[in-house]
């Protein structure tokens, strides 16, 4: 009688473990299923970000002030020796105009004082060659043939009153400058006085005591 007691217990406590089994079962099967948590892995920031160099950007910056300043600086220099040229030019044919007359005429009756003239506008070794062929060719002929050499700037065919005079190269240092010359020859080795038509390329060169004639080639 106590063996089946048991029994009866031990099935029904067996019955009811596997009614909650099954309440519980019914109630999960019930639930949404859950929603699976997907994790986001955001990128390195230095992964997408450029690497910045701070030094970069100044130092192009300040290869840029400096070309801006050497482009500034050349061009003043450049506008600077233009107008240098531009007023050597103007000077050194004013130079020259004057020049020219007394360094190709003299007079037998006062050559000393027309060769002084003439070297008060010579420089360098130009100015100790005028004094050597003056005093050992010019003087001696002139004196011996009474001769009288008057040079004149000529003036251009058309009428126009400014001199026959150009100019072929020029800097603020030194001019080149043709001159077409008249001159009048008188002495005892011609009857009348003797017309030549020279052209001569005159050196000007700027001194301290202003533009003065470096070298004359007769053309």
């Amino acid at each position: 009688m106590a063996n089946q007691t048991l029994r009866s217990a031990t099935v029904r406590a067996a019955a009811k473990r596997a009614e909650r089994a099954e309440r519980t079962r019914r109630s999960n099967d019930g639930r949404p299923a859950a929603t699976p948590v997907i994790e986001r892995t955001e990128p390195a920031e230095s992964a997408v970000r450029p690497v910045r160099r701070p030094g970069t950007l100044g130092a192009v910056l300040a290869a840029l002030v400096v070309l801006a300043v050497a482009a500034t600086a050349t061009l003043g220099l450049r506008y600077r020796e233009a107008d240098r040229t531009v007023a050597a030019r103007t000077a050194a044919l004013a130079a020259a105009r004057k020049a020219a007359p007394a360094i190709l005429s003299y007079d037998y009756r006062h050559l000393d004082r027309d060769f002084a003239a003439a070297r008060a506008h010579l420089t360098g070794p130009f100015l100790d060659e005028y004094g050597k062929t003056t005093s050992t060719v010019v003087a001696p002929t002139a004196r011996t043939y009474h001769g009288v050499v008057k040079a004149t700037v000529a003036k251009p065919p058309t009428g126009d009153a400014a001199p026959a005079v150009s100019v072929v190269s020029a800097s603020p240092e030194k001019v080149v400058i043709l001159l077409f010359m008249n001159q009048v020859t008188t002495s005892t080795q011609v009857a009348t006085p003797r017309l030549d038509l020279n052209r001569v390329r005159m050196t000007l060169v700027h001194t301290p005591q202003g533009w003065k004639v470096s070298a004359v080639d007769a053309l």
